[in-house]
């Protein structure tokens, strides 16, 4: 069985689907994620969810700041990278990650629980991908596009670019492929 498509068929893995929200692209150029939102999927039921703003004790690039709409003020008083991180491999325990750009967002996790002496095994998949795959002629594969193909709704373009919105919408989504898929 190629790849993804064992995952698609194994329903007795817990999943975790999520998204991380970064200051930038590039974490080893000072790039650091701000946010990170992730909800549990198990027996193809979306459960507990993990949300979590991150300060990181410097100003937000007006660039990232405009496309996801957090700000320095948002992050201020929230616990740091370190202490996020660790809640967060908790949390996923021994799950499969799942993602939409899965390599962006796994990278950034993988430099910073490096950066603090941990690791992050964990299996991922990547949705971007899966869809290209099982919906080849699609007119783009942005998440909202996918959401709408997939899923048959209009998604708010205002709710989106948050972790946790992004992550919920990410699980709709695998759910959905692991149905029909």
């Amino acid at each position: 069985m190629k790849g993804y498509e064992r995952y698609l068929r194994d329903k007795t893995k817990p999943y975790i689907a999520f998204d991380t929200e970064p200051t930038g692209l590039y974490p080893w150029r000072g790039s650091r994620i701000i946010e990170v939102g992730a909800v549990a999927i198990e027996g193809g039921l979306i459960g507990e969810e993990f949300h979590q703003l991150i300060d990181i004790g410097r100003p937000i690039p007006k660039a990232a700041s405009r496309i996801h709409g957090i700000t320095a003020e948002m992050l201020t008083g929230q616990p740091r990278a370190d202490e996020v991180l660790k809640a967060f491999c908790q949390f996923i325990g021994g799950g499969i990650l799942v993602a939409r750009n899965a390599d962006f967002d796994i990278g950034f996790l993988r430099y910073k629980n490096i950066r603090i002496g941990q690791g992050l095994p964990n299996r991922h998949i990547c949705t971007l991908k899966v869809s290209r795959k099982l919906d080849p002629g699609l007119p783009d594969y942005r998440l909202e596009t996918v959401g709408k193909h997939i899923l048959g709704i209009e998604i708010d373009k205002l709710v989106r670019h948050r972790a946790l919105d992004d992550g919920r919408l990410t699980g709709r989504i695998w759910v959905n492929m692991r149905e029909t898929g």
